[in-house]
């Protein structure tokens, strides 16, 4: 691909469907999460847009038809019905997830178009454990894996980068990509911890999935040198054209589901990591999804420096 000035700025992707997601009294994924979020955000120079539906055609590659028609199916008219013990349907969620997924590829088609140098999608429920025909941990569409493949697929790439920062490994992510060498998935998590998965023995038929195990309470230095030491210097080796980021920010000390005990400043650091790393094979290219972080105000502080971050490199 030819190199070109690309336009400054960064998207902000969201919609207000996502708040009708609607979970049980005291479930940690709730709206109060996008809205901590969003709230973090106002103000700062964003170009703001509306996720659109995702189309049945741009999931087909990595979630059947099928399983699809099953989960509309699947949605109560009223109230809410739970397909295990952490992941519950209302009646807008699919819409909402829908949503997710269709905010991710616009954050690419808005990158690749030169329309924003880098993007973030705020929405929920998060997206990187769902499984091509099983939703699970919270998530019902893979937003980070349909992105990598849209672009793959409609941008004319060879090959794209999905890193991983959510405290928990991203089991959906890696099943819909390890079999497809064009992809690249990393991810540095916090085991034993829910969904099981994420050993580093898992690297995928072509070596292209690399993961971090890390201790509870590992803390910063470890989260830096796992990061600094072998997901980024793999990233670079597989020279990805554009870079799709998995941002869950429940790494963080406050969060009540895990025991990493990250500070608001390593988000920063991962955030301007990142950016080299798209500044230097990716032309600036950057997409990042909203995953998980269920302390709000944690996930809002952690949410602006993230951010903070793209709009300065979109300026660069």
């Amino acid at each position: 691909m030819t190199s070109r000035r690309r336009a400054a700025g960064t998207a902000l992707i969201t919609h207000d469907d996502c708040f009708a997601h609607k979970m049980p009294e005291g479930h940690p994924e709730c709206a109060a999460r996008l809205d901590a979020v969003l709230n973090a955000l106002e103000g700062k120079e964003l170009i703001r847009c509306d996720a659109p539906l995702v189309k049945d055609g741009d999931l087909a590659p990595l979630h059947p038809q099928a399983h699809l028609d099953r989960l509309e199916a699947m949605v109560p008219e009223r109230g809410g019905i739970s397909i295990d013990g952490d992941t519950w349907m209302s009646p807008g969620t699919m819409r909402a997830a829908r949503r997710g997924a269709g905010g991710a590829i616009l954050g690419v088609q808005m990158v690749m178009a030169g329309q924003a140098q880098n993007a973030f999608v705020a929405t929920r429920p998060p997206g990187h454990h769902a499984e091509a025909s099983q939703a699970m941990g919270f998530c019902f569409l893979c937003g980070a894996a349909v992105a990598a493949r849209h672009a793959l697929d409609h941008h004319g790439l060879a090959r794209v980068a999905i890193i991983d920062f959510d405290v928990h490994h991203g089991n959906g992510t890696q099943a819909l990509t390890e079999d497809d060498p064009r992809i690249m998935y990393l991810s540095a998590h916090q085991m034993p911890l829910f969904p099981g998965t994420g050993d580093p023995s898992e690297t995928g038929a072509d070596g292209t999935v690399v993961n971090v195990a890390l201790r509870d309470g590992s803390g910063s230095a470890a989260f830096r040198a796992a990061m600094s030491d072998v997901i980024l210097p793999a990233a670079a080796a597989f020279r990805p054209e554009l870079l799709i980021v998995s941002a869950g920010f429940d790494a963080h000390r406050a969060d009540p589901l895990a025991g990493l005990m990250l500070d608001t400043a390593d988000f920063t650091w991962i955030s301007e990591a990142l950016c080299d790393l798209a500044g230097e094979h990716c032309e600036g290219r950057l997409v990042s999804v909203l995953e998980g972080g269920y302390d709000l105000n944690a996930l809002a502080t952690c949410a602006a420096a993230h951010v903070d971050v793209l709009i300065a490199r979109s300026r660069a």
